[in-house]
């Protein structure tokens, strides 16, 4: 298998700034969207990555971009690299790995979809019965699928903060009530379509969140990633079983392993060995060949 993750890129002299994973580069007209190797868990990045995994987030976004189109505009340009300028479309390291994307004023807000009960919506329901203040039937289970598809925003925190759940109407003071309608209507579509899709591809769509820019003539466009493994909860099927966690498409090797070795969650964090590396790869590349239908080409 591959043994070298890139962890950091580096694309000229042009104005770049880095999150968990992806280096944003200003080519002027656009943006450059490289996603990286990094791998985060419990909000700090591991000193080594994971080879691939930028390909396949940046392919499956992709994937999604393209599909869902026609329900909402997006930022993708091109994943091609002789669409990329010179001398950019020469450097092989970028191949797979990039989106060339419109540039969008973004809008402050996090538009997470949940069909199931995991995660927060779990700790905060074993509470109060709840998720984001949202009333939810008794007595369900641990990744109990919900009775309808649920949207809870979140405020888009400054980095290496949290981001935090907000009400509809809370949403609504921020950006405008016509704004947070249009966010709540496309995402539950996208949400639905998604997860019918994966679905059929023996996969369960827990859980996902989407990030909507607008563009210059002021229309809300997709941005970000879209229905990938780090923006989403992605469950097998034929594994399902409600009242525990799940095994997933995503990070669980790792924050298995990290929670083995009782990692404390402050940084640094602890150098991955090689077999927990090489599984969570094989798990995301899953990933990419179950909902594509396709052979990951960089094998």
């Amino acid at each position: 298998m591959k043994t070298t993750a890139l962890l950091t890129s580096s694309v000229g002299e042009y104005p770049k700034r880095s999150g968990k994973v992806r280096d944003i580069y200003d080519l002027g007209d656009s943006l450059l969207l490289v996603a990286t190797d990094r791998i985060s868990a419990y909000d700090v990045v591991m000193p080594n990555g994971i080879p691939d995994k930028g390909r396949v987030l940046t392919q499956i976004s992709a994937f999604w971009f393209n599909r869902f189109a026609e329900i909402v505009p997006n930022h993708l340009l091109s994943v091609t690299m002789k669409e990329l300028p010179e001398p950019l479309c020469e450097q092989k390291e970028l191949d797979g790995r990039f989106m060339l994307c419109k540039k969008a004023e973004v809008v402050p807000i996090e538009c997470v979809m949940r069909g199931y009960l995991a995660g927060s919506g779990w700790r905060e329901y074993k509470e109060s019965g709840t998720i984001c203040g949202i009333p939810l039937p008794a007595k369900l289970k641990e990744a109990s699928e919900l009775p309808d598809p649920i949207f809870t925003p979140a405020t888009k925190a400054e980095q290496g903060e949290h981001d935090e759940n907000i009400s509809f109407e809370r949403g609504c003071d921020i950006v405008g009530k016509e704004t947070m309608m249009q966010l709540r209507d496309i995402a539950v579509q996208l949400y639905t379509e998604g997860r019918a899709y994966a679905r059929e591809r023996g996969i369960i769509l827990a859980d996902t969140k989407f990030e909507f820019g607008r563009d210059e003539d002021g229309n809300l466009i997709l941005i970000d990633e879209l229905l990938t493994p780090d923006s989403s909860r992605f469950w097998p099927m034929d594994s399902y079983k409600p009242g525990k966690s799940q095994p997933s498409f995503d990070k669980q090797f790792v924050r298995d392993y990290l929670d083995k070795i009782k990692f404390d969650r402050t940084p640094p964090g602890p150098l991955l060995p090689p077999d927990i590396v090489q599984k969570t790869r094989a798990k995301y590349i899953e990933a990419y060949t179950r909902l594509t239908g396709q052979e990951f080409p960089w094998e």
